[in-house]
């Protein structure tokens, strides 16, 4: 049995690896969903006219892991108040979501939101959307994995990532 988490925030590429890692997840692909373009590619995704974001899309076994540590995992992921983009990605393809499936996975959400709001980490609103999970679309075949693929390009691309990560969350690792 398995289930799935779609989650955006920001580049694809520094999305995968963070859940790829933990037990549980079978796996982790890149996508664009949330937009009103069937079947975007990335190009068309990042002029910004579609409404899709870039997301990873996460199949697990919730035997091992359950949706509430996945929302737990992509907090520490992103920074939760910036709404229009993250880090050095920037617009609207590349802002913080998570999308729900249920009404359980909803309010599981919204509570980890407002106990982050209410845990002064940060200094600013939490502003991450919770929204309801439309059609995803697989990225194309050089997005997946990326981090594997491509270490070299993918180190490059997510050290601010690490740094704001390291500086929020380095108690928590």
């Amino acid at each position: 049995m398995s289930n799935t988490a779609v989650f955006a925030g920001g580049c694809f590429w520094c999305m995968v690896q963070p859940f790829d890692t933990h037990p549980g997840i079978i796996s982790v692909i890149s996508g664009y969903t949330g937009g009103h373009v069937e079947n975007p590619t990335y190009e068309q995704v990042c002029s910004g006219l579609t409404g899709h974001t870039e997301a990873v899309e996460i199949t697990y076994d919730p035997e091992l892991i359950s949706y509430a540590e996945l929302v737990e995992i992509y907090w520490q992921q992103t920074d939760p108040t910036d709404a229009f983009g993250q880090f050095q990605d920037r617009g609207d393809s590349y802002r913080p979501v998570i999308y729900y499936q249920t009404e359980e996975e909803k309010q599981i959400a919204e509570k980890s939101r407002e106990q982050l709001q209410n845990s002064s980490r940060f200094d600013k609103p939490i502003v991450t959307a919770i929204e309801a999970k439309t059609a995803f679309y697989p990225a194309e075949d050089y997005h997946q994995d990326f981090y594997r693929k491509n270490p070299a390009r993918y180190h490059a691309s997510s050290g601010l990532r690490e740094k704001f990560i390291e500086e929020k969350w380095q108690h928590e690792k």
